[in-house]
């Protein structure tokens, strides 16, 4: 079974979900007033130059400032590849000598915002083609490490060097693989043509003022997730359908793929089954099919995994069972983290191993899967104690924060204090607040659940802080309190 691509947009929030062998492996969401702005290029201002940070904030028209690194602030030309990190090497440039405050700027977003964080921008642009990334004034000509053939590899280099101009540069893509020639210097042109639109653009922007913006995430998604493995594209929208067909003709057209527009009533994700693997990567913990099960937990800094046995208990020994299990867990860890879109700093907390081959086993088999996930990784041996720490490069935000938000009831601790723990704090203030006070109605204005727990479980206390302050205490309901809300009032 080939890949396809299931597209739900009828309303103002897009759905893109790949399939992969009828399994949903990535889902990209959109929606018409927080469309993501990685790609767009603005013409902005510089608000403030950090040499202690070597970075730098920029205003460009966003909630928030975005911020540059010096690295990403030097001439394009300091930059061999724009996809690798430049370190900063003795003598090179730095941020006050590069950017002062009020200085205008043209950046590019690298990042999107996340969390409490800025988007990420960069003086580095590249404009995405079909088959190439544009680099202006930059002569570097890279080819994608996908393409694994060295002679095409070479073929391709030599293609773009014979085409290319001499202020500018090019990344060839993965999908370029077997393009001819004329493909090639169609994009070319094409690219170029919109660099000068941009430029035509910049010489008359006021500040901060958009560019460019990359195409929607229907059109972005047939352009960048298309390949020789896809065998049809479904979409529910016949507007978009449309729309995908006159962008087909136009820049791709030699796909071999099919479109096709949904005639169901039913929800289009629902066909498919997405909505219940769509419920399932939200979840905590994700079961694994011998019984064992993850428990995936996000933190602002890191991502925790955490690997339990769970029902599985093996047919021969101890360590085959851990080993097993911690085999099955790679593939899913893998699968979900490219569900989700999990980036940044990742701690993965395999059930421990006694023997080395298996640990080293286990750390191959993760670095292999990682493999064809096209979010970059880097995975340090495995420790120990059972533990690898990971990174996956992160663009934009992952699917949990995407779709949900943090529990104004709990505050985003996930937790609530306990029934008992909130009996005892009012107490406490009952105390308090009533010392020296003598034959006193004392009214405690709580949430039912912990009503009932006075009433029942707390009872007793109650007794005995009415004998020994010598007051009255009147328990009352409150529907709308916050569990761990209290009020007491003195009458």
């Amino acid at each position: 079974m080939g890949n396809m691509l299931v597209i739900n947009s009828m309303l103002p929030e897009v759905r893109v979900a790949l399939l992969e062998d009828g399994r949903l492996a990535e889902l990209y969401v959109e929606r018409e007033n927080e469309r993501g702005v990685v790609g767009n290029l603005y013409r902005g201002r510089v608000v403030r130059v950090l040499p202690g940070m070597q970075a730098a904030f920029v205003d460009i028209g966003l909630e928030r400032a975005a911020f540059v690194y010096v690295s990403d602030a030097r001439p394009p030309s300091a930059a061999s590849d724009p996809d690798e990190e430049v370190r900063e090497q003795p003598g090179d440039a730095r941020i006050e000598e590069l950017l002062i405050e009020g200085q205008p700027i043209t950046v590019q977003v690298a990042k999107e915002p996340l969390g409490t964080k800025g988007a990420r921008v960069t003086t580095h642009v590249t404009l995405p083609g079909r088959y190439l990334v544009y680099l202006p004034n930059s002569r570097h000509i890279g080819v994608s490490r996908r393409i694994e053939s060295p002679e095409e590899r070479e073929r391709l280099r030599n293609l773009m060097e014979e085409l290319q101009n001499e202020d500018e540069g090019f990344i060839v893509r993965t999908v370029a693989e077997g393009a001819t020639r004329e493909q090639l210097k169609q994009d070319m042109e094409f690219l170029r043509r919109l660099w000068k639109e941009i430029q035509r653009r910049q010489e008359t922007a006021s500040m901060p003022e958009l560019l460019f913006y990359d195409l929607n995430v229907t059109l972005r998604s047939i352009r960048d997730l298309c390949n020789e493995q896809t065998e049809r594209v479904t979409i529910d929208n016949p507007e978009d359908y449309y729309r995908i067909k006159r962008f087909l003709s136009s820049y791709m057209p030699e796909a071999n793929f099919s479109v096709e527009l949904s005639q169901d009533d039913v929800d289009i994700f629902d066909v498919f089954g997405i909505t219940h693997e769509l419920k399932r990567a939200l979840g905590r913990k994700v079961w694994l099919k011998n019984g064992g099960y993850l428990v995936i937990d996000q933190a602002e800094a890191l991502t925790a995994i955490d690997v339990n046995t769970g029902r599985f208990v093996g047919r021969k020994n101890l360590q085959d069972t851990i080993l097993q299990t911690n085999m099955e867990a790679v593939q899913e860890i893998v699968y979900q983290l490219r569900l989700r879109n999990i980036g940044g700093l990742i701690i993965i907390d395999f059930i421990d191993m006694e023997r080395s081959e298996h640990r080293d086993q286990i750390c191959n088999a993760l670095v292999n899967r990682l493999k064809p996930d096209r979010a970059r990784s880097n995975v340090l041996k495995i420790s120990e104690l059972g533990l690898v720490e990971m990174t996956r490069k992160r663009v934009r935000e992952s699917l949990g924060r995407t779709l949900t938000e943090p529990c104004f009831y709990c505050e985003g601790r996930g937790t609530l204090k306990s029934k008992t723990t909130i009996c005892y704090e009012i107490f406490r203030e009952v105390m308090r607040t009533m010392q020296g006070a003598r034959n006193e109605t004392v009214g405690l204005s709580v949430h039912p659940k912990i009503a009932e727990h006075l009433k029942t479980e707390e009872y007793s206390v109650i007794r005995q802080l009415e004998e020994s302050l010598l007051i009255n205490i009147q328990v009352r309901e409150k529907d709308n309190f916050h569990l761990e809300r209290f009020s007491i009032h003195i009458h």
